[in-house]
């Protein structure tokens, strides 16, 4: 019996959650998931779950131990193509399988390679239908599609605020606007992420620890950045906690040539590695930080900054994503701290604006996320975006 449309997202939603498990895991190939259905029910499964792992399609044919059944139906959050060294093995997998039906989520992100994976599945004669929760298998994969459609890493900032865009009370106190939930979903983007990135003020401040603690999972630490620009942190007594804990040789401190030298040899001899960029002023330039990114393989950062660096990155057009998580708080002080700042809109044609947005809700607290839309150059005047 065919599958209606509830019956068919249903099953994608498993595969979703089969692809899930890589989470974090599988840079820089994507998370990729499949399940195989008989009757009615998942009968297979298998997802990547580290770089270089074999296709998923091929693992579950192979863990299956026999035969699909002529009415089996193999479900894919992603078609094969060639970006997860997919198109040959995947398909090959596939067809000799015996597999007549597959229903698809997400195409493959290279554009000149797109549908090449479904089209040498129905070339072979098999059923293929497309587009299966598109949307939500095409956001499982948002760092490595950026990486591949822009040939960059992602910039996203994560923020939490009251109702009226406030990170802090006029005092500093910000501990904790958001709940336990909020803060846990934190905790499981920052193991999606492979970088984290904080603000210098924001580190002398809090001295965060910028590693993923998720409640019954062994403490995490990616690559951890600090944007410096003076080395400002380095100058402290006590050096923030970062570059002295066990974790200290994934820290990154981002800085220019305008920095002192001694404080370089400082953080290098605790075992910190130091970027220097070169800057036209004291602050880090982000197109150069992009590139030295992308050279060294690393495919998305989540920053963490305060008000500071979050503006600049909005000034200097360089934040490609926001993670804005709200709760039902309100201060209604105009000292209290902004999440943004510095920024002279006069028109909402000028404002900027999310696109493909998600929402969640974790407790009384909301998610809204999504990629930043900015307004045309030629259409605003640049004091819109600037730092005076």
């Amino acid at each position: 019996m065919p599958m209606n449309q509830s019956e068919k997202e249903f099953f994608m939603r498993a595969a979703l959650d089969e692809a899930k498990k890589g989470w974090g895991e599988t840079h820089p190939q994507p998370m990729i998931g499949a399940v195989l259905v008989e009757g009615g029910k998942v009968v297979a499964s298998a997802y990547i779950d580290r770089p270089g792992s074999r296709c998923p399609e091929a693992r579950l044919l192979e863990s299956l131990g026999r035969k699909p059944s002529a009415q089996a139906s193999l479900f894919l959050t992603m078609e094969p193509g060639p970006s997860s060294n997919r198109l040959e093995s995947g398909v090959r997998s596939i067809i000799d399988s015996g597999v007549k039906r597959v229903l698809i989520g997400a195409s493959d992100p290279v554009v000149e390679q797109e549908n090449k994976g479904s089209d040498a599945l129905k070339e072979a004669g098999l059923e293929v239908e497309r587009r299966i929760l598109i949307e939500d298998c095409e956001d499982l994969n948002l760092v490595f599609n950026h990486w591949i459609n822009h040939k960059t890493p992602i910039l996203a900032a994560k923020s939490a605020t009251t109702l009226d865009g406030k990170i802090a009370c006029r005092t500093g106190e910000s501990k904790w606007i958001t709940g336990e939930q909020a803060r846990q979903d934190v905790m499981r983007w920052r193991r999606l992420f492979p970088a984290i990135g904080v603000g210098a003020g924001t580190l002398i401040e809090d001295d965060p620890r910028l590693t993923s603690r998720i409640d019954g999972e062994e403490e995490w630490c990616g690559v951890r950045f600090v944007i410096d620009g003076l080395l400002r942190t380095a100058m402290e007594r006590f050096l923030p906690s970062i570059y002295t804990d066990d974790f200290r040789d994934n820290t990154i401190v981002v800085t220019t040539d305008a920095a002192g030298t001694g404080y370089i040899r400082r953080l290098e001899t605790e075992g910190v590695n130091v970027w220097v960029l070169p800057a036209s002023n004291m602050k880090v330039p982000f197109p150069e930080f992009r590139k030295k990114c992308y050279d060294v393989g690393i495919n998305g950062i989540y920053f963490e900054g305060g008000s500071k660096l979050t503006s600049e990155l909005l000034h200097m057009r360089e934040l490609d994503y926001h993670f804005n998580y709200r709760a039902p708080i309100l201060l209604g002080d105009d000292k209290a701290k902004p999440v943004y700042r510095g920024m002279r809109i006069e028109k909402l044609s000028h404002a900027l604006r999310l696109e493909r947005v998600c929402t969640e809700t974790f407790g009384d607290d909301q998610l809204m996320r999504g990629y930043l839309s900015y307004p045309s150059r030629s259409d605003v005047d640049e004091t819109v975006f600037s730092n005076d």
